[in-house]
């Protein structure tokens, strides 16, 4: 495949691509294409001179631009003919009604060269197969002999002209080459932009991954410190939320013991008031029960007997004789009392 020679695209010159592949070396230049437009141009104005240079066609024509080359390089079908006539190569249409006559098998032919929207492209054969010498590939692409007729069909339907090569064609080192070995294509040829464009992508993405390696460790930092931060706050709200629980439950408990307190208190108080009673009649001098202890529970009764029974017993005491026998009397008869509250008590 180095052997074969493949000219890539540039600019508009697709006429050039097409002539030097076919012909297998750079045989022509812009400049020589513009030489025979310009020849042909000339040869057109002197043909439409004979009618007169007065005359209104002559007029038209000259203000018309040439039709055999433009700025951009593109370069007519008169062009190219001309330029390949100096081989002894002429063009046949290949879908014209002189040549399906002769009802040649197109892999009997040498080559074809194909033209549309003003684009032209070579299929050459060299040795004993066929190539695609398209200039808007990065290379020749290998085409099989079944494919090539399915091939020009194929750019007949999508309104590709294609003209079949007659004549000998000069010789090459790829003829040469490829006449006594063939060669294998593992992966076709792509388009030129279709190449860039993943060239460029590739570039892209391996850019692209350089970057993340270079700055890899600061993005991980930065995830860090983010994760930490995010972190922090969240604890953050956990010791508020706690906070505020912990003060919510304090105010219940505050709001309940405010509740509560004055009961209790009026409660303990009443507690207090009646054991401090209770302590102070038992422990009352001449008290026949011999006093309870502190921690005993008296009922209401009881301690309103006992309280009575005190007060009686203290207005007893104020109102004693000064004799013997009247003190032996009211002892008596404060012994007789204390058995009667005594039997009352159990008779309860």
């Amino acid at each position: 495949m180095e052997s074969i020679f493949h000219e890539k695209q540039e600019g508009s010159l697709c006429a050039q691509h097409c002539l030097n592949n076919l012909l297998q070396g750079e045989y022509f230049t812009p400049v020589d294409l513009s030489s025979i437009a310009h020849q042909l141009d000339e040869e057109e104005r002197m043909r439409m001179a004979e009618g007169g240079i007065g005359s209104e066609e002559y007029i038209t024509f000259l203000q018309q631009p040439s039709g055999n080359m433009d700025d951009s390089g593109f370069f007519s079908i008169q062009v190219i003919s001309n330029a390949l006539s100096v081989w002894g190569l002429e063009l046949t249409l290949f879908n014209s009604r002189e040549y399906q006559r002769l009802m040649i098998n197109p892999i009997n032919e040498k080559a074809f060269i194909c033209n549309y929207k003003e684009h032209w492209f070579t299929i050459r054969k060299l040795g004993q197969q066929w190539f695609n010498l398209n200039s808007l590939l990065t290379g020749p692409e290998l085409i099989s002999d079944t494919y090539l007729a399915l091939f020009l069909a194929q750019l007949q339907q999508e309104g590709y002209s294609i003209f079949v090569i007659r004549g000998n064609l000069p010789g090459c080192d790829a003829e040469q080459i490829l006449g006594i070995m063939k060669v294998q294509q593992q992966e076709r040829p792509k388009l030129i932009g279709e190449n860039e464009a993943q060239l460029s992508s590739g570039m892209g993405r391996s850019s692209g991954q350089d970057s993340v390696l270079e700055t890899g460790p600061g993005v991980e930092e930065g995830v860090v410190e983010e994760d930490e931060e995010e972190l922090r706050k969240a604890l953050a709200l956990s010791r508020q939320d706690m906070e505020v629980e912990d003060e919510e439950a304090d105010l219940r408990r505050a709001i309940q013991l405010s509740m509560q307190g004055p009961v209790m208190s009026d409660k303990s108080m009443l507690k207090r008031g009646l054991v401090a009673k209770t302590t102070s009649s038992d422990q009352a001098p001449g008290s026949i029960a011999g006093g309870a202890p502190q921690s005993e529970k008296l009922s209401a009764e009881e301690l309103r007997r006992r309280r009575q029974a005190y007060f009686d017993r203290q207005s007893q005491q104020l109102a004693q004789p000064t004799s013997p026998q009247q003190s032996t009397e009211s002892t008596e008869s404060g012994k007789s009392g204390t058995e009667e509250d005594a039997q009352a008590k159990r008779s309860q």
